[in-house]
């Protein structure tokens, strides 16, 4: 009996009848039709349990379809495939077991299964932190056109998943940039402004061409102006440096900080290697954490993903008296150093400004900091009264703060990426593009 629930039809039904019974003091003609109809719906209640409960074996199979990983802030696709092997036509109301993560309470799918009829019943789930993710049982609840009872299966299917980096926006950057369709997402095409040291082909010159690189004996023989091209420079270090301090912690739509900074993380190592760099691995706040030494190959970039899927925040302080020890001890030779971190006010720049001035001496620093959107959003907004303005005065006077740090950064030498969160990624990727193509490593 524990498999047998009443539905809302059933209580419709007997509290109309109930009613009925009700009226029938004052309207006696009522009583015999009262009587009728209760026997009609017990008859038809008894009716619908024989039907549900006529085979002792199962008649719906369910199994969970989902891939063993995850990825990060993306929509990842699970299936429930349900099978009717009765004989009914059955009303199916499907309850999954979600992971506590997405604290998901009213989760339920409904279909309608014929006899024999096979199907699939597809949803999306989106996590926003990485880690093991514990789905647990799956329950159908089935009633027959009569709909007064309904009849639950239970299918103990319990399985585990671990939600990795954003592996979907790692290979939907590396496609554009292959394929050459990256202006659609914001990746511009940097043309190289010097000499790299590595020859490629030689081509016809056009307009806006280094008039340096000119071939003049490849020219003489084809009497057409013909230059030497240079492919960017391969082999050299590139090393994400990852702070997961307490101001990393903040969240925009539902991602934390560090959450943006290690998909993008991924997504740029793995374009990284593919330009045939070295690309290495540091994460800190008050202690050091991974250390990957720069290497390349598909096995690196393994190791970068199975690293950037263990690091969590920190409630600490970032201590770069430590990142600095670090850089002068375990990175040898000049390399890029992509930091991303984030900076609130102009104080918190001005105590470790001498420090990154000094990794900007030994290595070629990318500072990468965040924008915060729901200010910009909130400057944006009309304001309706004097709260409104002032409030919108405090936010463009932050803004304003924030491209301030971004100036006093670039007067020291120090490149420097202001970004919202959610274009990270792209703006990241342009970056290093740029600094490929103009040779500074």
């Amino acid at each position: 009996m524990r498999s047998l629930f009443l539905t809302d039809r059933f209580f419709w039904l007997f509290g109309g009848i109930a009613a009925a019974f009700a009226l029938s003091y004052a309207v006696e003609d009522l009583f015999p039709l009262a009587q009728m109809a209760f026997a009609l719906a017990l008859a038809l209640t008894g009716a619908e349990a024989v039907l549900l409960y006529a085979r002792r074996q199962p008649y719906l199979t369910c199994q969970r379809r989902a891939a063993p990983v995850f990825s990060l802030s993306d929509p990842n696709r699970v299936d429930l495939c349900l099978h009717n092997r009765s004989r009914l036509t059955l009303f199916i109301t499907a309850v999954d077991e979600l992971p506590a993560q997405f604290q998901e309470r009213n989760f339920a799918l409904t279909v309608v299964l014929r006899p024999g009829e096979r199907t699939n019943l597809p949803f999306e789930l989106r996590p926003l932190t990485r880690g093991v993710y514990a789905f647990g049982h799956t329950h159908l609840f089935a009633k027959t056109a009569l709909g007064l009872l309904e009849r639950r299966f239970t299918f103990e299917h319990p399985q585990k998943v671990a939600v990795y980096p954003s592996l979907v926006q790692m290979r939907r950057y590396e496609l554009m940039t292959s394929r050459h369709l990256a202006r659609e997402t914001g990746i511009k095409r940097v043309r190289r402004l010097g000499h790299s040291y590595v020859f490629e082909q030689i081509k016809n010159y056009v307009e806006g061409d280094d008039y340096r690189s000119i071939n003049w004996k490849a020219s003489s023989r084809r009497a057409s102006l013909m230059v030497n091209h240079y492919e960017d420079e391969r082999s050299q270090q590139v090393f994400c440096l990852l702070d997961k301090s307490r101001i990393m912690n903040m969240p925009f739509q539902g991602l934390s900080l560090l959450d943006y900074a290690v998909n993008t993380t991924l997504t740029f190592s793995n374009i990284a290697l593919k330009k045939q760099d070295r690309v290495g691995l540091l994460s800190f706040s008050d202690a050091l954490g991974t250390t990957l030494p720069a290497e390349r190959g598909p096995q690196q970039l393994r190791r970068i993903l199975e690293a950037l899927y263990r690091e969590r925040e920190r409630i600490e302080e970032a201590n770069y008296e430590l990142l600095y020890e670090a850089v002068r001890r375990l990175i040898r030779g000049r390399s890029l150093l992509m930091l991303f971190t984030n900076f609130e006010s102009r104080y918190a720049l001005e105590r470790i400004l001498p420090i990154l001035r000094q990794l900007n001496r030994l290595h070629l620093l990318v500072v990468i900091f965040f924008e915060n959107a729901e200010i910009r959003t909130l400057a944006e907004t009309e304001p309706n009264d004097i709260s409104g303005l002032f409030r919108q005065t405090v936010a463009r006077q932050f803004l304003e703060e924030k491209r301030e740090i971004r100036r006093h950064l670039m007067q020291y030498g120090i490149p420097t990426v202001l970004t919202r969160p959610e274009h990270l990624s792209v703006n990241t990727i342009n970056k290093y593009l740029e600094i490929k193509a103009r040779g500074l490593i």
